[in-house]
């Protein structure tokens, strides 16, 4: 019987390269917060694992987005018509943004009935 005094390890070298290539391109497709906005603080925040929830932001510069794509305040509504009613919607809001914007976007949202909200704020860390 022949002994092996070595290992081959291309193999395995061929399955980490492909296992990276999984890992990265995968984790091209999480993208937190590609807009830049400054989030408000608040103490009492929870985070929500909310399955496939609607994500809508508003810039300081009042501007607004779908899922992180730049959409246009007269067609809102009517994007937004598309969704049920128990869609999980996740509202952003630049803290700079002006509240008339804030308002606009939950006027549109209660019209339409869309009242499974929640609104995306940084927790505040307490001095000790």
């Amino acid at each position: 019987m022949k002994r092996f005094d070595q290992i081959n390890v291309i193999p395995f070298i061929d399955i980490m390269l492909v296992l990276l290539a999984i890992v990265l391109t995968t984790a091209s497709f999480i993208s937190t917060q590609n807009l830049g906005l400054e989030l408000p603080e608040a103490e009492n925040t929870q985070k929500d694992e909310l399955k496939d929830p609607l994500l809508l932001s508003i810039s300081a510069s009042s501007q607004f987005y779908l899922h992180n794509e730049l959409i246009e305040k007269a067609t809102l509504q009517e994007r937004l018509k598309t969704f049920p009613r128990t869609t999980p919607i996740v509202v952003s809001v630049d803290q700079s943004a002006p509240f008339r914007d804030f308002i606009f976007l939950i006027d549109i949202l209660k019209g339409l009935q869309l009242e499974n909200l929640s609104i995306k704020a940084n927790k505040l860390e307490k001095a000790p």
